[in-house]
């Protein structure tokens, strides 16, 4: 026996908790102390991202993978020199031409701040007098209780440093320029390297998850490119275009420099939800600064506000998708989080690299839970959405969830993979003495009301008659008179209610009989003789009670067709066959679709078998 297998499960688990904790820190602690390496390495991943299309386009044309690389660097770097130096030119112009508008600024701050109630002012007014008399007694009585100045009393001296040299000057200013130069060559350099060495890196990478994790190394690489050089071209189309009408607008408003603004709209924009944000504050203060009046500031804002709508609501869903894949507390979070370790660049990488996390978390078992904290993909399927709403007593959410559901799913559905598992799973809960009696009678009683409210919702929402869940082949010619009977609790009894629903839609007579009336069962199927007894029992009393019922049924009415509803049970039909026994019944079903569609086979095998037989034709020659 190994020493492994002698640790309990649980401290087991709990150790690997804390492995993952100590290394999600580690790599928290390594991402804000590399951070001069890692911010150029990100930035160059990203333009690479951005760049292989193009790269591979003019490999295409056999200009060779070092030239297509050099081309391409070489026309992105100059486009951008020539950007930031004209958007450097009209900074510095707003900068030199904001002492102009000074009076026009003081004028409008005026109008904003002067009080309507003159009363209001007055009374301002006399609180600031008050004040200032307060604070001059108080000074005043500073100095008395201090006495006179001694005239001979020493005199503080400061010292001042001398004027520094040309070189001292030189380094104050360009200094701070220095550290962006230098991460500029860094982010040259890695990328010419990624562009060059694609396909080394990519080898390198398998290589380190081993060779037998191949096809979920390719897995992750394809789905990471494909989604990442996607979303990253068409975010920068999306915003190039956003900032060039954003400007174009500007221009015709009359804002000045309206190429400046236009660039920091399609920088900003990458800045999830701040960005677009700032992007139009700054336009906003310019016009309040530059124009006597206010329309030109409610133009600005309003071609902010269309822009902004018809983009984000409209224009990005429909080019790359309604959504990333990443949730949108997750970008925000994100943004906070990359914007704390790594300053502007990380507010503007943190889309990107949030992704990455994220399939990581999708393709890494061990890290499965930044697929659920950062994805928008529902955690929770929508049965276990809505048995988690009952257990908290939250009817009015349960119904939303169901009106939802059913909204784009047919009733059989919503019964089969939705409320029935519902009440399996509080029926096991129940027996496992995990629900109290107020919990078990709540989310029956709420059951009961889904169950009553559904079909008229189903067939609100449906434009077409209602569908059967069976072929045209299968559709019974003639309807069946069927009797739907709980085999012991009000579980079944529900679930009953919903079979009844569902075969009344498929044109069959059904009556469906409370799990207390066995009484008036026997005597109605005396009388009536249906065609089919249908047994409606969920999973855990299958045995004890669905059999004895089943067989004081088929011995007392051995021409009625017999079906049993086991619902949910695991295994499905064949397992549910060899633990009821095969002489019980003529049909075993786990869902509410096997048993419509047996109990359309019975009427319609039934029905040929009574035909006559057809008698050949002769043909005249």
């Amino acid at each position: 026996m190994s020493a492994t297998s002698l640790i309990p499960a649980k401290d087991t688990t709990s150790a690997a908790r804390m492995l993952t904790l100590a290394g999600v820190v580690v790599v928290i602690v390594g991402l804000y102390f590399g951070r001069r390496v890692l911010i150029p390495l990100a930035l160059s991943i990203v333009l690479a991202f951005l760049a292989t299309p193009l790269v591979t386009f003019l490999e295409r044309l056999r200009i060779g993978r070092v030239g297509s690389v050099i081309i391409v660097l070489g026309l992105f770097f100059a486009s951008l020199g020539i950007v930031a130096w004209g958007v450097t030119n009209q900074l510095v112009q707003v900068i030199v031409l904001l002492p102009d508008y000074r009076e026009n600024i003081h004028s409008k701050i005026e109008a904003i701040s002067a009080p309507s109630n003159w009363g209001f002012r007055k009374a301002t007014a006399t609180v600031n007098d008050l004040s200032k008399e307060i604070r001059a007694a108080s000074q005043s009585a500073e100095n008395q209780k201090l006495g006179k100045r001694n005239p001979k009393a020493p005199v503080a001296v400061e010292l001042a440093n001398p004027p520094g040299s040309t070189n001292e000057y030189l380094r104050e200013v360009v200094g701070p320029a220095t550290g962006v130069l230098e991460t500029f060559g860094i982010v040259v350099i890695f990328t010419l390297f990624v562009l060059v060495k694609r396909e080394d890196l990519r080898n390198r990478l398998v290589r380190l998850a081993g060779v037998g994790q191949l096809n979920l190394v390719t897995q992750a690489m394809d789905d990471a490119s494909k989604r990442l050089s996607r979303y990253l071209l068409l975010q920068f189309a999306v915003n190039g275009v956003y900032g060039a009408l954003f400007g174009f607008a500007l221009f015709l408003i009359g804002i000045p420099h309206p190429l400046l603004w236009g660039v920091c709209a399609f920088v900003l924009r990458f800045i999830p939800y701040l960005g677009t944000l700032v992007s139009a504050l700054f336009p906003i203060l310019l016009a309040f600064a530059v124009f006597p009046g206010w329309t030109q500031i409610g133009e600005t804002f309003a071609a902010f506000l269309v822009l902004e709508i018809s983009t984000a609501n409209f224009i990005e869903p429909w080019i790359y998708g309604a959504h990333t894949g990443v949730s949108s507390l997750a970008i925000l979070v994100a943004a906070i989080f990359w914007g704390s370790l790594w300053g502007p660049v990380g507010l503007i990488l943190s889309t990107p690299l949030t992704m990455c996390l994220l399939l990581l978390g999708r393709y890494v078992p061990q890290l499965g839970f930044l697929d659920v904290l950062l994805g928008d993909e529902p955690v929770l399927a929508p049965k276990e959405h809505l048995y988690q709403r009952l257990l908290a007593f939250d009817l009015e959410e349960a119904r939303d969830i169901s009106l939802s559901y059913l909204k784009e799913n047919p009733l059989i559905d919503f019964y089969d993979h939705v409320l029935l598992p519902v009440l399996t799973l509080a029926e096991q809960d129940r027996r496992r003495n995990s629900l109290d009696e107020g919990q078990s009678r709540f989310i029956l009683e709420s059951a009961r009301e889904l169950v009553e409210e559904a079909s008229d919702i189903s067939l609100a929402n449906s434009t077409e008659p209602a569908q059967s869940c069976a072929t045209e082949e299968t559709r019974p010619p003639i309807p069946s008179t069927v009797f739907c009977i709980s085999a012991h609790n009000e579980a079944d009894e529900l679930a009953a209610m919903m079979l009844a629903q569902v075969l009344e839609r498929e044109g069959h007579a059904v009556r469906a009989f409370q799990r207390n009336q066995m009484e008036k069962i026997f005597e109605d199927l005396e009388k009536q003789h249906p065609d089919v007894i249908c047994i409606s029992a969920l999973h855990p009393i299958v045995p004890r009670q669905a059999r004895p019922l089943c067989k004081q049924l088929h011995q007392r009415w051995p021409d009625v067709k017999l079906a049993i509803g086991l619902w949910e049970y695991p295994g499905g039909a064949i397992k549910a066959q060899e633990r009821i026994g095969s002489n019980c019944a003529d049909f075993i079903g786990t869902s509410l679709a096997e048993m419509v569609g047996a109990i359309n086979k019975f009427k319609t095998d039934s029905s040929t078998a009574n035909q006559p037989a057809l008698q050949p034709i002769e043909v005249a020659s």
